[in-house]
């Protein structure tokens, strides 16, 4: 059963630089020794034939095939755009932003 000291849990605190009170002190302590507490427990349950996983489950990637393909061409990517000149598009308005002119 591991169990952490005032002194080692006042030494973390200061490698990490946290200021802690006694009372935070005292409830981190009570705190990370449940957790070694519990890593004890399932260390107990493991055995070697059992063999470590990061997952109980497998994981899947569940993506398309990357397929090359012929890109847009500009005109097709920006064919529902809306436009004031050629090879230009237009923005919608944004209310948030506020436009200051500048005078010379």
């Amino acid at each position: 059963m591991a169990t952490f000291t005032r002194e080692e849990i006042e030494h973390l605190a200061d490698l990490a630089r946290i200021a802690l009170t006694d009372e935070e002190i005292t409830r981190m302590q009570s705190e990370l020794n449940a957790v070694a507490d519990a890593i004890d427990e399932v260390q107990k349950v493991a055995t070697d034939d059992v063999p470590p996983t990061a997952n109980p489950v497998p994981l899947e990637a569940y993506l398309r095939p990357d397929v090359a393909a012929t890109p847009l061409t500009q005109e097709e990517a920006l064919a529902g755009a809306p436009r004031d000149r050629p090879g230009h598009v237009r923005r919608p308005a944004d209310p948030g932003r506020v436009i200051h002119e500048q005078r010379h």
